[in-house]
């Protein structure tokens, strides 16, 4: 049987994968100092992160507030006009006025 001479061929015919090396584990070959200035940077990158997501929520929880704020104050616009069609302008009045302070008494 012949031997291989020429690293690059080789004995199973699969010429087009590298050749392997052995394994060896690298892992714990750092340093313990490098390991924690790595983990002090994570720790920075995810505090930074977690604070722009926080302050992305606010600004969506915001927007969602104003924009239910300015539906229900556009259906309680609707429901006295309404009511308006219906009644004397001063009893409408009277009973808003009257819904205000029961509200505010809720709250």
């Amino acid at each position: 049987m012949s031997t291989l001479t020429a690293p690059s061929l080789r004995k199973n015919g699969k010429q087009w994968h590298t050749p392997r090396t052995a394994f060896r584990p690298t892992r714990s070959l750092t340093s313990y100092t490098k390991r924690l200035s790595t983990q002090k940077s994570t720790a920075a990158t995810k505090s930074k992160e977690r604070e722009m997501k926080a302050e992305k929520e606010e600004e969506r929880q915001r927007r969602i507030t104003t924009i239910r704020e300015r539906r229900e104050k556009k259906a309680e616009k609707e429901r006295y006009e309404k009511m308006a069609e219906k009644m004397h302008a001063k009893r409408v009045e009277r009973v808003r006025r009257r819904e205000k302070r029961n509200k505010l008494l809720k709250s």
